[in-house]
């Protein structure tokens, strides 16, 4: 990769649009002075020896590749021409047609990182349209190796469904360990105990997986045979209906990314 690199982050000063920029100039892909990032309002301050910027364009007339970290609302009012450049984009729904179509470019990735790129733990799946290079290829793998892990799939349908699933990921362990916490706290326990005793749980058991590298049903079986207390926590959650509103929250996340990609 050439240390001569050149991209552009539109929604740098935001959450994710950070978190890639950071990551990205942690591993060493892109120099300080060769990263230009665009913001709304507020300057972010986090990269003092960057292009700092409120003109889109400019934005992009000095960049190699553009990544697009907005919200999809606001991608419509976005007028960005990429003169055939790699443009990225990390907003669910926008199909690649509507980027290429609006951006003047046919080499066209949408990929979907999660807040977890802050840390380095990210799952990013992505697609290219078909002009995409495999030079192309290569630097999006290494933008997103940078921020975790990824994979390119072969349908745009994969990335609206992994929209909420890995998209939305570090959402559903919080989502669970609110829950867990309001009960720790209604029986009794104080509010800084049953922070750091939910937190612990959650953390602990990702860094699990993530060593043991197993399938999580094969987890949980191993619990549920030992017939003790997690075993009855787990059926107890089962009859309340667990795996159905896991479903049902991700089949509402897979329509709401549709029906944003139709907006456009």
């Amino acid at each position: 990769m050439s240390v001569s690199l050149r991209i552009g982050i539109i929604g740098g000063g935001g959450w994710l649009g950070g978190a890639i920029a950071g990551s990205i100039l942690d591993a060493g892909l892109v120099e300080p002075r060769n990263l230009s990032l665009s913001y709304r309002s507020e300057q972010p301050r986090r990269f003092p020896n960057s292009f700092l910027t409120t003109d889109n364009q400019a934005l992009a007339d000095r960049s190699d590749v553009i990544l697009l970290s907005v919200r999809p609302d606001d991608w419509h009012a976005l007028d960005v021409d990429a003169g055939g450049k790699l443009i990225i984009s990390v907003m669910a729904g926008i199909r690649l047609d509507a980027l290429s179509e609006r951006h003047n470019t046919g080499r066209v990735i949408r990929a979907l990182p999660n807040a977890a790129a802050e840390v380095a733990k990210s799952y990013t799946p992505w697609i290219g349209a078909r002009d995409v290079t495999e030079d192309d290829r290569a630097l999006v793998r290494a933008i997103f190796q940078a921020c975790g892990s990824e994979d390119e799939v072969a349908r745009e349908s994969d990335i609206d469904y992994l929209t909420g699933l890995s998209g939305s990921g570090p959402a559903f362990p919080a989502l669970l360990a609110a829950a867990m916490m309001r009960d720790a706290v209604a029986n009794g326990l104080p509010a800084e105990i049953a922070r750091r005793a939910v937190n612990t749980v959650i953390t602990g058991a990702g860094r699990l997986l993530e060593r043991h590298d197993e399938c999580p049903d094969d987890v949980v079986e191993t619990f549920v045979g030992y017939r003790g207390t997690t075993a009855a926590a787990i059926e107890g959650m089962r009859v309340a209906g667990f795996d159905a509103s896991v479903a049902k929250g991700l089949s509402a996340a897979f329509k709401k990314s549709v029906s944003m990609g139709d907006a456009s």
